[in-house]
């Protein structure tokens, strides 16, 4: 089930590609989980303690967020 602020199927599927896909430590949440957490919180201005939990933890996402900007992995999407 898509909710009100994340990406569709076909959205996904053009930036699925782009996300850095570097597997050092701990299991990692899916790249679409964390990306629709993402875009929630920008999409609704919330802080980021109050995204939903269902996308992760905020920690998780602020740093993958952090890592995204970095390497110019939202400049590429866009």
């Amino acid at each position: 089930m898509i909710h009100r602020h994340e990406l569709s199927d076909v959205e996904w599927e053009l930036v699925q590609p782009l996300l850095s896909r570097l597997a050092l430590g701990r299991p990692r949440l899916d790249d679409g989980t964390i990306l629709n957490g993402i875009l929630w919180k920008f999409r609704t201005g919330v802080a980021w303690r109050d995204v939903p939990e269902r996308y992760g933890s905020r920690a998780s996402l602020h740093t993958r967020f952090r890592r995204w900007e970095a390497d110019a992995t939202f400049d590429q999407m866009l």
